[in-house]
């Protein structure tokens, strides 16, 4: 029942093999996987010649249906982020799909509803972004008050950086102004309202939320997989991730800097 699905419904199939490999990408999967979950797809379709190319900004497929049609689609990748429970999940429905437990139109819907999930409620992603900047504050050797400052900036960082997601603002400026938000909370709160912490320890602890670890681990591993292309590109990625988050403290130093040396405050 499922092979007539596949042949009537050829193009209903590519098309769901790019949402599938979209979604995946877009929410920071790495470039191999999402090549073998299409090529797994489409080969469920009974497809030959398949051929997917994919790059953090796009994806390109082609192949031959079970009728003989010829197909071949270009995908954008407009925008990208970290989503680890996206890429489980969608890993999960082509595995269900491929290995014929769930129809064609069953995984849709569920790819549907996975696509269209809002995440993280706003409450836990701030309590999970600052308690982590905080602990990290520990890790390094900080004390109870370098704690609790880097706590208190890592709040103010994510009410900056929040409201300005999803609103077509470059993820550049985005991290140039947590960056910035974050060391001039810290900077405040030490020499302002005078509490005795070490601002290394709480500046950077402040900033880890920020690091594209994830960036830089996919770039090293597409690259060793042979995608020179998509490495290339997620190495730049990240290092204008961290550029934008050094310039936005940077920015902030020197302002603060200003402001002190200038006795204005």
């Amino acid at each position: 029942m499922h092979e007539k699905v596949y042949i009537m419904n050829h193009s209903v199939l590519m098309h769901f093999a790019l949402d599938i490999g979209e979604l995946m990408m877009a929410s920071g999967a790495e470039t191999y996987r999402v090549e073998d979950t299409m090529s797994r797809i489409l080969t469920a379709g009974n497809g030959t010649q398949l051929e997917c190319f994919v790059t953090p900004t796009g994806i390109f497929a082609s192949w031959v249906a079970a009728d003989g049609a010829h197909n071949a689609y270009i995908r954008r990748i407009e925008s990208r982020s970290i989503n680890l429970n996206k890429i489980e999940i969608a890993n999960e429905i082509s595995r269900q799909f491929c290995n014929g437990k769930v129809s064609l139109d069953e995984s849709i819907e569920a790819l549907n509803n996975t696509s269209n999930e809002n995440g993280y409620k706003r409450l836990i992603r701030l309590i999970s972004i600052s308690l982590a900047a905080a602990l990290f504050a520990i890790v390094l050797g900080g004390s109870l008050i370098d704690f609790l400052i880097t706590l208190a900036a890592g709040i103010v960082l994510v009410l900056i950086q929040m409201p300005l997601s999803g609103k077509g603002i470059s993820n550049f400026f985005i991290d140039l102004i947590g960056g910035f938000t974050a060391t001039m909370t810290a900077m405040f709160l030490l020499h302002i309202c005078g509490f005795d912490g070490n601002q290394g320890i709480i500046i950077t602890s402040a900033l880890m939320p920020m690091v594209p670890g994830v960036a830089i681990t996919n770039a090293i591993r597409d690259t060793l997989y042979g995608h020179l292309v998509s490495g290339g590109a997620r190495i730049l990625d990240a290092f204008i991730i961290a550029a934008s988050i050094a310039t936005g403290v940077g920015i902030a130093l020197f302002m603060f800097d200003m402001i002190i040396g200038g006795g204005l405050l």
